[in-house]
C-alpha cells in the first residue's frame, strides 16, 4: 500500500507536465519495495484519476461543448457565434482522439509487453524533451484555440498518439505540435486536456474491467491499493491543473525539457551499471 500511495502521489504531479508520467511510474517501480513494473493496467486505472480532476476543473468549458454539440448533431438545431464554436470543438476532440484510439486498441499486447524497456523510456525522454524544446523556441505564438482546425486536430491526435510509448508524455507531445503548428503555449495545453480525456478515460475503464475480470493477469498492485494510488493521483493532479496554466501564461518550458534530459540521461548510466534492470 506504501508503493501504491507513492506512485499515486508520482501519478498526480507528473500527468500534465510534459516530463511523462508513464515513464515516471515505470522508473519509480524499480526503487520501491515491490521492485517491479508497476504495469500499463496500473498506470491506465491510476491515470482515470487524474483525468477526473480535467473533468471537473474544466467543466463549464466541457458542459457547454457538450451541449452545444448535442444540439447541433442530436437536436439538429443550427447554431450561431459562440455556440457554433463550441460545437466544432466537440468535433475536434473527437476527430483528435481517433489516432490513439485506433493504435491504442491494434497495439495492445506491444504496448503493455514490449513499450516497457527502460532504455526506451530513458530515449524517449530525451529525445521528445529536444523536440519539445525546439518547438517552444521556434513555434509562432499568436494562434488561440478559436483558430484551431480540423487538419490540426488531427496532427494534435497523431502527436497524443505517440504518448502510447511511455517517456515521450501526452502533454509533452500535443503541445508541441501546437507550438509547431503555431498555438500559444496556453492554447496548446487547454487542447491537450481536453483531447486526452477520451482516450485516458477509455484506456483506464478497458483496464479496469479486465482487472474485475476474474480471467485477467494478476497484476503487482491489488485494486484497493489502485484505487487509493487514484484518489491520491486526483487530488494532487486537480492542483498541478491550476498551477500549470497560470506558469504557462509566463513561463517556458524550458525546466521541464532540461529536467527530461538529465532523468534520461542518469537512466541510462543506472541500466549501463546494472543498478536498474531495463
Amino acid at each position: 500500500m506504501f508503493d501504491a500511495i507513492i506512485l499515486g502521489i508520482i501519478q498526480g504531479f507528473t500527468e500534465f507536465l510534459p516530463i511523462s508520467s508513464s515513464a515516471h511510474i515505470r522508473i519509480a517501480g524499480e526503487f520501491l519495495g515491490s521492485a517491479k513494473d508497476p504495469g500499463a493496467r496500473f498506470t491506465a486505472i491510476t491515470q482515470i484519476g487524474t483525468e477526473l480532476a480535467v473533468l471537473i476543473f474544466f467543466r463549464k468549458d466541457i458542459v457547454r461543448i457538450l451541449s452545444a454539440w448535442i444540439q447541433q448533431v442530436v437536436l439538429r438545431r443550427k447554431l450561431y457565434g459562440e455556440e457554433k464554436g463550441q460545437a466544432r470543438m466537440g468535433w475536434l476532440i473527437i476527430i483528435g482522439s481517433i489516432p490513439i484510439i485506433v493504435l491504442g486498441v491494434l497495439g495492445k499486447n506491444i504496448i503493455e509487453d514490449n513499450f516497457r524497456s527502460l532504455w526506451l523510456i530513458a530515449s524517449m525522454l530525451i529525445g521528445f524533451g529536444l523536440i519539445l524544446g525546439i518547438a517552444d523556441t521556434f513555434g509562432k505564438r499568436e494562434l488561440k484555440l478559436s483558430s484551431l482546425s480540423a487538419p490540426h486536430g488531427i496532427l494534435y491526435g497523431f502527436a497524443q498518439a505517440m504518448a502510447l510509448i511511455p517517456g515521450v508524455s501526452r502533454s509533452g507531445a500535443t503541445i508541441a505540435m501546437g507550438r509547431l503548428l503555431g498555438y500559444s503555449r496556453e492554447a496548446a495545453l487547454r487542447y491537450s486536456f481536453l483531447l486526452a480525456m477520451p482516450a485516458v478515460f477509455g484506456s483506464g475503464l478497458y483496464q479496469l474491467k479486465d482487472a474485475l475480470s476474474s480471467s485477467a493477469a494478476p497484476n503487482v498492485y491489488s485494486l484497493s491499493q489502485t484505487f487509493v494510488a487514484t484518489v491520491i493521483a486526483f487530488v494532487i493532479g486537480y492542483a498541478v491543473i491550476a498551477w500549470l496554466l497560470k506558469f504557462v501564461a509566463t513561463k517556458s518550458f524550458m525546466p521541464f525539457i532540461v529536467y527530461r534530459i538529465l532523468l534520461g540521461v542518469t537512466v541510462m548510466i543506472l541500466l549501463a551499471t546494472g543498478t536498474i534492470s531495463a
